[in-house]
Order: C-alpha cells, then sequence, then structure tokens
C-alpha cells in the first residue's frame, strides 16, 4: 500500500482534523488579537452568553491548574496515538473518521496553545449556566466523543444476540 492510499482511506480524519484545528487556531488567534486584557468580556446576550478571554493552565474546569507541562506532552502524545492508529487502521466508518478527527483538532488545538504560551485560551462564556469558560477545542473533543460513543452504540444494537 502506497502513502497516499494510507492517507486517503480515512481522509475524513484528516480533513475534519484540520479544519477544527485551523477554526480553533482562529478563533484563540481573534481573541488574543481583539481582547486587551485577561477577563475582558463582550456581552452577547447579557447574562447569559460572553465572550469572555480568559486562560487555563490545567485541564478542563481548570482540573490539574498549573500542570500545562505535563498536559502539552499529553496533548502531543495523544495527537501522534490518534494519527498512529488511523494510518494502520482499515478504513473506518464516517462517523469514526469524525469522531476521531475532532478528538484530533482538539488536542492538537489546546495543544498547541500549551506548547507556544504555556496556557490554553478560553472565551466561550455560558454566564446563564453558571459553566466554566472554554473553546472550540473543547467543543471538538466532545463532539469526537459523542460520534464514538453514538457509533458503538449503534453497533451494539445491531450486533446478533449471543
Amino acid at each position: 500500500m502506497n502513502l497516499r492510499h494510507t492517507l486517503l482511506k480515512n481522509r475524513g480524519f484528516w480533513l475534519v482534523g484540520l479544519f477544527g484545528l485551523v477554526l480553533d487556531q482562529a478563533t484563540k488567534y481573534w481573541v488574543m488579537a481583539r481582547f486587551s486584557f485577561i477577563g475582558e468580556t463582550i456581552p452577547l446576550w447579557p447574562n447569559i452568553f460572553h465572550f469572555t478571554y480568559v486562560t487555563n493552565t490545567g485541564a478542563a474546569f481548570s482540573l490539574f491548574a498549573g500542570g500545562a507541562d505535563w498536559l502539552r506532552w499529553l496533548s502531543l502524545f495523544v495527537s501522534l496515538g490518534l494519527m498512529a492508529y488511523v494510518l494502520w487502521t482499515p478504513k473506518m466508518a464516517k462517523l469514526e473518521q469524525i469522531g476521531y478527527g475532532c478528538i484530533l483538532s482538539g488536542a492538537l488545538g489546546n495543544g498547541i496553545c500549551r506548547f507556544l504560551y504555556g496556557h490554553v485560551v478560553d472565551f466561550l462564556d455560558f454566564r446563564g449556566i453558571n459553566f466554566p469558560v472554554f473553546n472550540l477545542a473543547d467543543i471538538f473533543i466532545n463532539i469526537g466523543i459523542f460520534c464514538l460513543l453514538g457509533l458503538e452504540i449503534s453497533r451494539s444494537f445491531s450486533r446478533p444476540a449471543r
């Protein structure tokens, strides 16, 4: 099998991963360029949804705050592991490609921030539900998990009973 075929057999993975990464990095760049200071906010729907510039040195919900050093390496290893898995796996279902591609874009997006800045840039602030501020990479990771869970659930219903 040649390299071109190896890459193209799961092209949805690569396309979703690249699209998500570009979108994530573009929005984070916009936030850093647009906002003057950390904590600055733009209410789009006052007291419900704001763009708020915050940084996070930890993982989701600020778990492991200050752990950017090891989290950057975790992001890198997860990204490389996903890419290796997809390269050596036979053609996957479309939903599987989308799911893994979303997880890749999120892991790479937050990993790039950790390597470049020592923190992740977050800005999506749903105040109406008192939820932590997050970014598109976080959304992509969750979409990817839901895709893979949905696929596994649908496969479990389509398997013959034992």
